[in-house]
């Protein structure tokens, strides 16, 4: 029989009976279709429990036969023979302590010794030795020292990435091979071009897992590759080469365009753990994307029942995160709290609070589920997981309890403790941007004068501080910046640099429209001072005309 035709049958059949059947029809084979048959009997029957059916696979006459052979005429097996039939009998939970299993392993360790395996053979046995022994098997580190005797301007992509594979293997238990891994990332980078979406995926995955932050030309080369390979890729793969993005910092504005074409297109169909990690993704770069986004939207409407509760979180938190409201928001959110009604104790706690702190950003609120997030019991659980109540949980607890305080004036559930509320928000993502505070500061010196009519990083009573704070009174005049008695109105100057914004967006981010809207509740009269309206003025007059426009937009007097 053809072997190419051999394996075309093979891998139609699905089941070992047919496997079976299919051999038995066949005169002869060679030794290296033998072996793939054992290895797509291991594919059909062995799932994450063991074999589906150890009696009828380990007692088949076929396999039987097969094992006999392999047994005792290892020393005239191919090398792929070999090697593949010992990676299928272990994936078969064959006994290692077996003759059949010893006599492979050792005629395996003598075509080692003697330096007879290519590349791909050594991939194959160090694999198995893995799953076998472990890490800690002498013959790996041999199998690696043959590695970087080979010329790796020889490998095929396919063998690169066979090696990246093991090598990744080998480091998930703490041992690296800086110096081949070295040599690899280098001569990789001239294959980048070669790699199919697996490999592709494969390769990226493997470098995220090696730590390997140093080889930044190979990153990037791939990060642009993967993506013409969009479409192609399984959900699996799609979910690796997003982790690679956000494991090593990269964004391609053409990588989020082929998103935004590929998710609208298969958000009923492609997997939600993967449309989750897009909006992962989305969520961290800071990407406002409404194709991205209003597809999720509909997406999660239809099937958020099927959902894992952190597959839930993801997909609603970037709402929240980066100000966004879609097309669909009164049936995502009416979704949204269905869900968390039937489902409110899957949740983990920290995740509940993620999700439900995302809502009130946007001015969805998740009063109906606050008593409980307020309560004695649900405190403990915070404080019982890590990281506990850290200044980021208790920032989030506070808002929640602010925002209920400030929006939901009806609401008449258990109130946050003192003790689990911050005085002060720290926001280090969308901190105040010191160059754009000295132009401003400088056009308002410009324009009042003196440096006493104005206050900058001003600590009020309750948690926010404002950028710049004018005070006026009763008249209009401006106040001195430290005087308290007689004032009729405070103006907070948002100072908002690009850091406050989704990128490459006017769009603000949730947490600056929640403290803008808070403010205002608080009795602030809010003036924002967005980078893209100020960038361009090229001096102090004219930046004093600007500000004079938006603080006084009829007039001012000085209470001098």
């Amino acid at each position: 029989v053809d072997e190419q035709q051999f394996f075309k049958k093979l891998n139609s059949l699905c089941t070992s009976k047919e496997i079976f059947d299919f051999l038995s029809s066949l005169e002869a084979m060679s030794d290296t279709m033998a072996s793939g048959a054992l290895q797509r009997i291991s594919e059909v029957e062995v799932d994450d429990n063991g074999l589906k059916n150890p009696e009828g696979v380990l007692e088949n006459e076929v396999f039987r036969a097969l094992c006999f052979q392999f047994e005792f005429e290892s020393s005239k097996l191919s090398n792929t023979g070999l090697l593949n039939a010992l990676q299928a009998l272990i994936k078969l939970r064959i006994d290692p302590q077996s003759t059949l299993m010893a006599s492979l392993l050792s005629e395996g360790k003598e075509r080692l010794d003697k330096g007879q395996l290519t590349v791909k053979n050594l991939c194959t046995l160090g694999e198995s030795l893995l799953e076998l022994e472990g890490p800690g098997c002498v013959m790996l580190e041999q199998i690696v020292n043959h590695m970087q005797e080979k010329d790796i301007e020889k490998w095929s992509p396919k063998e690169m990435v066979m090696v990246y594979k093991m090598l990744q293997m080998l480091a998930r238990e703490g041992e690296q091979y800086q110096d081949l891994l070295d040599r690899l990332n280098i001569v990789a980078l001239n294959i980048v071009s070669q790699l199919s979406p697996t490999f592709t995926s494969i390769m990226l995955n493997s470098l995220v897992v090696l730590h390997q932050t140093q080889a930044v030309p190979l990153v990037t080369a791939l990060c642009k590759h993967s993506v013409k390979h969009i479409p192609y890729f399984t959900g699996d793969e799609l979910v690796n080469i997003l982790e690679a993005f956000l494991y090593f910092g990269h964004r391609e504005e053409i990588f989020t365009e082929a998103l935004e074409t590929y998710v609208p297109k298969s958000i009923f169909t492609v997997h939600p753990q993967t449309v989750s990690k897009i909006m992962q993704y989305c969520c961290q770069k800071m990407i406002l994307s409404k194709p991205i986004f209003d597809a999720a939207a509909e997406g999660f409407i239809s099937d958020a029942d099927t959902f894992t509760t952190d597959q839930i979180a993801w997909y609603i938190i970037p709402f929240g995160t980066l100000n966004y409201q879609p097309p669909s928001a009164s049936s995502l959110f009416r979704k949204l709290e269905t869900v968390l009604h039937s489902r409110f104790t899957h949740f983990q706690p920290h995740t509940l609070l993620n999700l439900l702190h995302s809502c009130v950003l946007i001015q969805r609120y998740p009063v109906n589920f606050l008593p409980k997030i307020f309560s004695p019991y649900f405190l403990q659980q915070l404080q019982a997981q890590p990281p506990g109540l850290d200044r980021i949980v208790t920032f989030q607890l506070t808002q929640l309890f602010l925002t209920v305080t400030l929006e939901c004036p009806f609401y008449e559930g258990p109130k946050l403790l003192p003790k689990y509320q911050v005085k002060a928000f720290l926001v280090p993502r969308s901190s105040l941007d010191v160059h754009l505070l000295k132009r401003v500061k400088s056009g308002l010196l410009y324009l009042l004068k003196k440096r006493t009519y104005f206050a900058t990083e001003v600590s009020t009573p309750y948690p926010y501080t404002v950028d710049i704070e004018i005070k006026l009174d009763e008249e209009g005049f401006v106040l001195p910046a430290a005087q308290c008695e007689e004032v009729h109105r405070r103006i907070a100057l948002c100072v908002d640099g690009r850091n406050r914004f989704c990128i490459n967006s006017c769009n603000l981010l949730g947490e600056q429209a929640i403290k803008q809207r808070h403010l205002q509740l608080l009795g602030y009269e809010v003036v924002q001072i967005p980078f893209f309206e100020i960038e361009s003025l090229q001096n102090c007059r004219k930046m004093a005309e600007y500000l004079h426009k938006k603080i006084f937009p009829y007039t001012y007097t000085l209470g001098c």
